[in-house]
């Protein structure tokens, strides 16, 4: 159990992480996605103290809200990059 929540959580962060990284030098907002990895962070941490159930859930919504947040980012990004 504890290795396939690992990979849920890995996974989505690091394909934020990679879409970050195309062009460090943009003028895209990235704090609702920063919040939102936050989000998961903390829901983690409450797992590892014993609190599975609320853990779990909070993680869930932040892997669903990075997921979300990293796609408008990356979007943005891609249309800053052709509009240059």
């Amino acid at each position: 159990m504890t290795r396939i929540l690992r990979g849920l959580v890995v996974a989505p962060g690091l394909l934020v992480v990679l879409a970050l990284g195309c062009d460090p030098a943009a003028a895209a907002d990235k704090t609702k996605v920063d919040q939102s990895t936050q989000r998961v962070e903390q829901g983690a941490k409450q797992i590892g103290q014993g609190n599975v159930g609320t853990g779990v859930k909070e993680t869930a919504k932040g892997i669903g809200n990075t997921v979300v947040e990293g796609a408008k980012f990356s979007g943005q990004k891609i249309k800053e990059f052709f509009t240059k």
